[in-house]
């Protein structure tokens, strides 16, 4: 009976992380470059259950053989493995603003497990390089372009790129050209498998080690290009995602009305079988 309780307890946190993932997609469908969240469920291992005891032989000196009875399966629950982000392109929209630039899958090497994607480069006030797709830019007070979180975005070799005023261009190659003619190459990084990056927030990725990523341009087999006045939108389907916020919400709800089943046949269990009269 209590392993019941343990089984519908692990289905309901499940449910209620994925629920948690779920809103976070939601609550993103608006942000420029964000890739939604995708939940992998796994089962704890079933065990088999088996009744073990003694069979008497019917024999002068008493001889017992011991005995087994397969009982069945027994599940032990489920549990969220991990959230991975799902890094389709999203659509393109346009924006109008100089200092908005979408980058712009063409070519991507991909097999069978895996399919690589590109990302600008920016730089934290640590100084540590941090890779997005959300291309909505600024410039600060002193003409450094910058994301919304104040990091620097960088050239292809890792320096802050400084311009005069925000009539510039950017070209579909990533060439910023300046209203004073400054000159530069947006920093893009390659991941032939992203998957590996960790997600660190407000549409930030990091890798693993800490190791850069590769430089995107002249990477065999990678084509993108960058599309000044336009932004990716975020990939999160509002839709399905209500839908599938629905079906973990049921499936919550059905767990916790098993669990309620369970609590009241304990309550029986103590409060009248064991009765005496």
């Amino acid at each position: 009976m209590f392993k019941g309780f343990y089984t519908v307890a692990s289905g309901m946190l499940a449910q209620q992380r994925r629920t948690e993932m779920l809103s976070n997609n939601m609550a993103n469908a608006n942000t420029p470059g964000y890739k939604a969240d995708q939940s992998s469920m796994r089962a704890f291992p079933e065990m088999l259950l088996e009744r073990f005891g003694q069979k008497e032989v019917p024999v002068s000196n008493g001889f017992s053989v011991p005995e087994n009875q397969t009982v069945g399966p027994l599940n032990t629950g489920v549990y969220m493995q991990e959230a991975m982000p799902n890094f389709v392109q999203g659509d393109v929209q346009q924006t109008g603003s100089k200092t908005d630039v979408a980058l712009i899958d063409v070519l991507m090497p991909t097999d069978a497990q895996k399919k690589g994607s590109v990302f600008f480069t920016v730089q934290n006030p640590n100084g540590d390089i941090r890779y997005t797709r959300n291309g909505n830019f600024t410039l600060d007070s002193q003409g450094y372009l910058t994301n919304g979180n104040g990091y620097y975005v960088l050239d292809e070799k890792g320096r802050t790129i400084q311009l005069s005023s925000d009539q510039f261009t950017i070209d579909e190659n990533g060439k910023i050209t300046g209203a004073n003619g400054e000159r530069a190459l947006l920093g893009a990084g390659y991941s032939d498998n992203p998957l590996r990056m960790i997600k660190e927030g407000e549409g930030l990725y990091r890798t693993q080690d800490g190791t850069p990523l590769a430089n995107a341009y002249g990477q065999q087999g990678v084509r993108f290009k960058t599309q000044q006045g336009f932004l990716e939108r975020s990939n999160v389907d509002a839709s399905r995602t209500m839908t599938d916020m629905l079906t973990a919400y049921r499936s919550f709800e059905a767990n916790q009305k098993i669990l309620q089943a369970y609590d009241k046949s304990m309550e029986k269990a103590a409060n009248e079988i064991g009765r005496v009269n």
